[in-house]
């Protein structure tokens, strides 16, 4: 089985104008001279000796490959998803836009098949075993070769270890790093501090809280906070308790006496008669 039909051959990944050798990319190959032979240099006109070729990148880096090669004449519309093939030429240089080519590029992993190779020829009579016609070029025909590809899985690197890191065990590592005491033990007060100091140092230990967290912290520690004196209640003990004193309170009868409201004056409106309204059909007075 040949390497086309194993589909060991890289696709296309991008396709180029250029005016010659030194100005084609790297990794780029320039077409220089067709299948039947002929110099594959393009130029714009017959009294023109300078011209243009065309080249192509096999390179997978980028992580595109050409699906589709076209050639429009400059009254028809790029269809859509595809781009024209870039241009590296020389200072001045242009090439021809009565007829283009454009290609379309997507990302490698979302397809199998691809262009795998291009191909020009000088006679439109001369046909290419595998190949497909794509159009006709100022004086030139293109041609392509469609197939699966292939596309090289990357493998990782294995990594150097130096002799001093392979030397080095759990138990070297674990001797460099000291361990850190979750509970470590009380500081030892320094001798020169007072009596009196290290009880309240001693003090303020046993006051707190044996869990640490943020629950015992509230939002009043460490704000000095003074009552105001209208609300001090040793202070005016003895007004507040007085006037609780005189305070009286109502049973159910007292509140339906004071607020009890007989609705006299609406009963009284309620019962009289109504002034009757004369009609147009009664006869006034004369």
């Amino acid at each position: 089985m040949s390497l086309m039909e194993r589909g060991a051959v890289r696709p296309i990944t991008a396709v180029a104008w250029t005016s010659n050798s030194s100005t084609c990319p790297k990794d780029f190959n320039l077409i220089s001279i067709t299948e039947d032979g002929a110099v594959a240099n393009f130029t714009r006109s017959f009294g023109m000796k300078s011209g243009y070729y065309l080249c192509y990148s096999k390179d997978l880096e980028g992580g595109m490959v050409v699906t589709d090669i076209q050639v429009i004449s400059d009254k028809e519309s790029i269809p859509h998803g595809y781009c024209y093939i870039a241009e590296h030429l020389e200072p001045r240089a242009t090439v021809s836009k009565k007829k283009r080519v454009c290609v379309r590029v997507v990302p490698v992993g979302s397809v199998d098949s691809a262009i795998l190779d291009i191909k020009l020829t000088a006679k439109s009579k001369m046909m290419l075993q595998h190949h497909t016609y794509v159009g006709d070029i100022h004086g030139y025909v293109l041609w392509c070769r469609k197939g699966y590809f292939y596309n090289p899985v990357p493998q990782a690197k294995p990594r150097s270890v130096s002799l001093d890191l392979r030397g080095l065990t759990l138990q070297q590592l674990s001797a460099l790093q000291p361990l850190k005491v979750s509970n470590p033990p009380p500081a030892r007060l320094n001798n020169k501090l007072s009596q009196r100091r290290s009880s309240l140092h001693i003090k303020d230990n046993t006051d707190k809280a044996t869990d640490s967290s943020i629950q015992g912290i509230t939002a009043l520690d460490g704000i000095p906070f003074n009552l105001h004196p209208k609300f001090d209640i040793q202070a005016k003990g003895t007004t507040l308790y007085s006037q609780l004193n005189n305070i009286r309170i109502k049973s159910l009868q007292d509140i339906e006496n004071e607020y009890n409201y007989t609705f006299a004056v609406e009963k009284s409106a309620a019962k009289r008669s109504r002034p009757s309204v004369p009609t147009g059909d009664t006869p006034s007075a004369q």
